[in-house]
C-alpha cells in the first residue's frame, strides 16, 4: 500500500479548506472532481453534503451516532484534521482482476454531546465518498442509534428492496422519491440504487459490517433516507473502542462506473497474508440437485458426480439432506466419504450444506469443520443464521476465520447483505441475500435491477440458468444462459438439470463460462430495472450477454472494446414464439463492428467472441 502522510495541505489537495478547527471541512477525491462538505452550521448540528463539480448530489444531512444515550453529533466542535493519501491495487475476484483504491483521507477530532471526544473518518474517492464514527472508550457501552442521513435530489427514481420481511429476499421494485410506495417510515433494505434527473446515479449503503448492527433505511421527509437498525431498534451494546460500519455514497455518471466500482472492497481491511493467493481459494462453477430432486439421495451421487465432470465444472454441491444417510451400516460422514472419495477420482470438488443451529459455539464450529476437511470436503453451504442484529453480525467473520483455518471456502444462505469483506476473508465466495433462482418463477423487473443493485454490493447465488419450459414463465431459455455472464459469483452454482446442459446443442458455450472474470463493461441500452447489457473478458476471450425486461426494445451494441484483429462471434438469439429455443449462428467481427439487436420482452442474447487471425 502506499501511504504518503502530508504535513502541509497544500501537497494533498490543492482546494482543501483550512484545517484548523471551523465551522466547515472539504475534502475531494483524487481528481478533484467530487467534494465531501462537513459543516456544523448556525446550530452546532453535524452534517454534511456531497457535489460533483456543480451538480449537487447529497444536500445538507445530519451525521452523528448516540452513545448511552448522548447524540455526539449535536454540539459538534471540529478539530484539526490528519491527512493521507491510499494508493493501491489489489486482487479480487469477481467483475474483474484487480480493484483499484486511490483515495483522500481526513481523520476529524470532534467534540460532541457532553464534551464526548470522537473521530470522523471521511475517505472521497473518485467514485463516492464514505465516512465512519470512531468512538474511543473502554467497557460496555450502548449505542442507541444514529442520526446519520442521506438527502437526495428531487425527482429522482430510486430502485430498492423492502424490509417487511426483515431478509434479503425480497423482489427489488422502482418508484419515484415522495411516491406512496417511498412513504415516511418504510424501512427499505441497503443498498438503494438513485437515479438523478441531473444525470448519473448513487447508491446508498454501508461497508465493513462488523461488530454493529445491520443499517437499513427510512424514508423520511425532504427526500431524506434514514439510518435505521431493524433488529436493534432499542440499541445494542458494544464494548470498548466503537468504530461504525462506513457510511457510503457511491457515485457514478453512468452504469458503467457503478457496476465497476470497487468502493465497498477498497473500505474494508486487506486479507491475512496466509490467506492472498492460497492455492486452496479457488473460484469455479458448480452443479446443485436442490431444484431438480430436492434433498440428495445416497444412491444418485455417482451420477450427479459424472454430470458434473462432463460439463467440465469445478464442483457439485450437496445440499440439505446429506446427514441422513444411512447405508450398510455406515453413517452419514463415512458415505460422505465415499462421494468424495469418487468425485475426485473425477476430478470434481464437494461443496456441503450445514445448517447455523448445527454449530452453535466455537468449539462445536471448529470440530464440524476440521471434520470436512479431512474428509476432503471443500466448501461449506452455511444457512439459516439468524437475525442480523449486533451479535449475529460479528458470528460472519468468526465462521470465516475458523473456516479458514480449516482451508474451507464459503457460501453463506439465508444471510445478511455483504459489505465488501470478501477482500478480507477471500475464502468467502459468494452468498445469497437476494431473491434467486430458487424461488422458481422469474420476475423479469427485479432481474432487471439486480445487476445495479444487489450485484453491485458484492457477488450473490442467484443460481441462474433453468433451461425446462415450465420454469420460464415469460421468459427465455436464452435469457436464462445470458445469467450466467450478467450474475457475478465466484462459486457460480447452476441451478438446472445437468442432462438438459448436456444435452443442449450449446453445451460447449456453457462449458466456456467462468465463474469470474478480468474486465466487465456495461453496454450502451443498459437501463436499470429494463435491459442488462454486458460485456465480460477473460483472457483473450469476450462473451456480450443481455437480460431484457417487461418491453421488447432495440439494442446497438458497438464493439469497440475489441482488441485489433478478427473475432469469431458465436451468438444465441431468441426464437420469436419460442421462448425454450434459440438460433445459434457465427459470423466473424472486429472492434469497428456492432451488433443491432431486436431482443423480444422478457428475452436474452448471448454471443461469445473468440480472437482468430488478427489484421
Amino acid at each position: 500500500m502506499k501511504l504518503r502522510y502530508l504535513a502541509v495541505v497544500g501537497l494533498l489537495l490543492a482546494r482543501l479548506t483550512p484545517v484548523q478547527a471551523a465551522e466547515n471541512f472539504e475534502l475531494r477525491s483524487p481528481d478533484q472532481k467530487l467534494l465531501f462538505n462537513l459543516q456544523t452550521g448556525f446550530s452546532s448540528r453535524l452534517t454534511f453534503d456531497v457535489k460533483r463539480g456543480e451538480q449537487g448530489l447529497i444536500s445538507p444531512s445530519a451525521l452523528g451516532v448516540t452513545v448511552n444515550g448522548v447524540d455526539l453529533g449535536a454540539n459538534a466542535k471540529l478539530g484539526s484534521a490528519k491527512l493521507r493519501e491510499i494508493n493501491e491495487v489489489y486482487p479480487l475476484n469477481g467483475v474483474r482482476t484487480f480493484a483499484t483504491n486511490h483515495c483522500h483521507e481526513a481523520l476529524i477530532p470532534i467534540t460532541g454531546g457532553s464534551n464526548t471526544a470522537w473521530t470522523l473518518e471521511v475517505r472521497a474517492f473518485n467514485d463516492g465518498v464514505a465516512y465512519r464514527y470512531r468512538v474511543p472508550g473502554a467497557g460496555r457501552r450502548v449505542v442507541n442509534g444514529e442520526a446519520s442521513e442521506w438527502k437526495v435530489p428531487a425527482g429522482s427514481t430510486a430502485f430498492y428492496q423492502d424490509n417487511s420481511r426483515k431478509d434479503y429476499e425480497s423482489a427489488w421494485r422502482t418508484a419515484r422519491v415522495g411516491q406512496h410506495s417511498l412513504r415516511e417510515g418504510l424501512a427499505l433494505m441497503a443498498p438503494i440504487t438513485f437515479k438523478l434527473e441531473s444525470g448519473g446515479y448513487l447508491m446508498i449503503t454501508e461497508a465493513n459490517l462488523v461488530d454493529y448492527s445491520d443499517m437499513a433505511l427510512q424514508p423520511s421527509e425532504g427526500n431524506s433516507f434514514r439510518a435505521f437498525f431493524y433488529n436493534d431498534a432499542r440499541g445494542w451494546t458494544n464494548r470498548d473502542e466503537i468504530v461504525s460500519p462506513w457510511r457510503v455514497t457511491l457515485v457514478a455518471p453512468d452504469l458503467n462506473t457503478l457496476v465497476n466500482s470497487d468502493i465497498l472492497q477498497n473500505l474494508c481491511p486487506s486479507p491475512a497474508p496466509e490467506l492472498v493467493n492460497a492455492d486452496w481459494i479457488q473460484p469455479g462453477r458448480s452443479t446443485w440437485h436442490w431444484m431438480v430432486t430436492g434433498r440428495p439421495r445416497l444412491e444418485q451421487q455417482r451420477q450427479w458426480i459424472d454430470w458434473t465432470h462432463q460439463l467440465g465444472f469445478e464442483y457439485y454441491l450437496i445440499d440439505d439432506g446429506w446427514v441422513n444417510w444411512r447405508a450398510d451400516g455406515r453413517e452419514a460422514w463415512e458415505c460422505m466419504k465415499e462421494v468424495v472419495d469418487y468425485a475426485s477420482s473425477r476430478n470434481v470438488k464437494i461443496w456441503i450444506w450445514l445448517h447455523a443451529k448445527d454449530i452453535p459455539v466455537q468449539t462445536s464450529r471448529q470440530a464440524w469443520f476440521e471434520k470436512a476437511r479431512s474428509i476432503g470436503v471443500v466448501g461449506v453451504k452455511l444457512d439459516f443464521p439468524q437475525a442480523a442484529n449486533s451479535e449475529w453480525v460479528q458470528w460472519y467473520d468468526h465462521v470465516l476465520r475458523d473456516a479458514a483455518r480449516a482451508r474451507l471456502m464459503m457460501n453463506f444462505h439465508g444471510a445478511l447483505k455483504p459489505s465488501g469483506r470478501e477482500r478480507t476473508w477471500p475464502n468467502e465466495l459468494t452468498r445469497e441475500a437476494i431473491r434467486g433462482r430458487e424461488n422458481r418463477r422469474p420476475d423479469l423487473l427485479h432481474e432487471a435491477i439486480l445487476p445495479f443493485t444487489r450485484f453491485v454490493q458484492g457477488p450473490a447465488d442467484f443460481t441462474p440458468t433453468e433451461f425446462r419450459t415450465n420454469h420460464l414463465a415469460g421468459a427465455t431459455r436464452t435469457r436464462e444462459f445470458a445469467q450466467a455472464v450478467v450474475y457475478t459469483s465466484p462459486m457460480l452454482c447452476y441451478s438446472g438439470v445437468p442432462e438438459d446442459y448436456l444435452k443442449s446443442d450449446a453445451l460447449d458455450l456453457m462449458k466456456a463460462i467462468p465463474a469470474t472474470w478480468d474486465e466487465t463493461i456495461v453496454l450502451p441500452g443498459s437501463e436499470i430495472g429494463e435491459a442488462a447489457a454486458f460485456a465480460r473478458r477473460k483472457g483473450a476471450e469476450w462473451f456480450i450477454a443481455v437480460i431484457n425486461g417487461h418491453q421488447p426494445r432495440k439494442l446497438d451494441l458497438p464493439l469497440t472494446f475489441l482488441a485489433q484483429g478478427k473475432y469469431a462471434a458465436d451468438k444465441l438469439s431468441d426464437v420469436p414464439g419460442a421462448p425454450g429455443q434459440w438460433m445459434r449462428t457465427k459470423e466473424s467481427v472486429s472492434s469497428t463492428g456492432r451488433f443491432v439487436l431486436d431482443v423480444q420482452a422478457g428475452g436474452g442474447f448471448l454471443v461469445r467472441l473468440s480472437p482468430t487471425v488478427k489484421e
